[in-house]
C-alpha cells in the first residue's frame, strides 16, 4: 500500500515548477511585494510575457488588444492574479516530461481545462470573490490521477476496472487497491510545491465538502465541476449530472440544481478557446458535442 506523500516523492524528480513561479510568489507573500518586480520577472521570460500578453488580451479579460507591456498586464491583475496565471500557465512544461502510458494525455488537459472553467462559473454564480482562483484550483483539481498513472499505473488501471465494471467508486477503488485516493495525491503535491493553503485543502476534500473546513465551499464547487466534466465525457444530461450532487452540497453553494446547465454551457462555450491560450497542442482536439437536453 502506498501513501499519498510517497507517490508524490516518486514524481518528484520529473516535476518542478520554474523559478519564475517561485520568485513570483514570493513578491505575493512578502508584504513588501512589488508589481513593478513581478512585472520585471516575468518580462525576463520571452515565451511567458507573450502567453501572458496573448492571456490578458483574450475575451477571457475583455480588453480586447489594448494591452501591449507586462507592467500594464500586472498593474490590471494584481500580484494574485499573476502569481495564479503563472502557475497555470507553467504546467504543461511542468508535466512534459511525464508521460503515462496507460493515459491520454490530451483527454487528461481537455477535462482538467474544463474542470477550472466549470469551477470558475460555478463559483461566479455562487458570487464568490475567488471566482478567477478557482479556475486554477480546478485545473489542478485531477492532478493526483496524473501521479497515480505515472508512479503505479498497474493499480491506477485495476482501480479505474474496478470502478468501471464493478460499480464502486473510483476514490474507493484507489484507497482500496492503491492505498490513497486521487484527492489526497492532488493536495499532497499542492502542499509539497507550497501552493496557497485554498489550493490543498480544496482539492483535497472535493470528494467530501463538508470536511473541508474553511475551504468547504472552494470544494464544493470543485465537486460540482466534476459532475459537469462527467457528463461531457459521457454526453449525458445536465439534469442527471445535477442529480449526482446532494443537498448538502448545493447548500454550501448556495445555488439549485437547475442552474447546473448555464454554468455547463458557460464553461463548454470557453473550452476550445482556453486549451488554445494553456495547453495549444490539446487545443487541436478538442472537442464540442452536441449538448444533451
Amino acid at each position: 500500500m502506498h501513501s499519498a506523500q510517497e507517490l508524490v516523492s516518486q514524481i518528484e524528480a520529473l516535476t518542478s515548477l520554474p523559478d519564475v513561479y517561485d520568485r513570483v510568489r514570493e513578491q505575493l507573500e512578502s508584504p513588501t511585494g512589488s508589481v513593478a518586480e513581478v512585472a520585471r520577472l516575468v518580462a525576463a521570460d520571452p515565451a511567458l510575457t507573450a502567453r501572458l500578453l496573448r492571456l490578458v488580451n483574450s475575451a477571457m479579460f475583455g480588453y480586447r488588444g489594448r494591452i501591449d507591456s507586462v507592467d500594464r498586464a500586472v498593474q490590471l491583475l494584481g500580484l494574485q492574479q499573476v502569481h495564479d496565471l503563472v502557475l497555470a500557465m507553467s504546467l504543461h512544461a511542468v508535466f512534459a516530461g511525464v508521460r503515462p502510458a496507460r493515459l491520454d494525455m490530451r483527454r487528461f488537459w481537455h477535462n482538467s481545462v474544463l474542470n477550472g472553467l466549470a469551477s470558475r462559473a460555478a463559483a461566479r454564480q455562487a458570487q464568490m470573490a475567488s471566482s478567477e482562483r478557482l479556475f486554477v484550483i480546478g485545473l489542478l483539481a485531477d492532478i493526483g490521477h496524473l501521479v497515480l498513472y505515472q508512479t503505479v499505473p498497474e493499480l491506477a488501471a485495476e482501480a479505474l476496472a474496478a470502478a468501471t465494471h464493478d460499480d464502486e467508486a473510483l476514490d474507493a477503488a484507489e484507497r482500496r487497491i492503491v492505498g490513497c485516493d486521487f484527492a489526497e495525491i492532488g493536495a499532497a503535491l499542492a502542499d509539497r510545491w507550497q501552493l496557497p493553503p485554498c489550493f490543498a485543502g480544496a482539492i483535497g476534500t472535493q470528494l467530501r465538502p463538508r470536511l473541508g473546513g474553511e475551504f468547504s465551499v472552494d470544494a464544493a464547487v470543485l465537486s460540482l465541476s466534476r459532475c459537469i466534466v462527467g457528463a461531457e465525457a459521457a454526453n449525458s444530461a445536465s439534469a442527471d449530472a445535477a442529480a449526482q450532487l446532494d443537498a448538502g452540497t448545493w447548500e454550501l453553494l448556495g445555488l439549485a440544481p437547475e442552474q447546473l446547465a448555464g454554468i455547463r454551457e458557460e464553461a463548454e462555450l470557453n473550452l476550445a478557446a482556453y486549451l488554445a491560450l494553456f495547453f495549444p497542442t490539446t487545443a487541436r482536439s478538442a472537442r464540442t458535442p452536441p449538448k444533451p437536453a
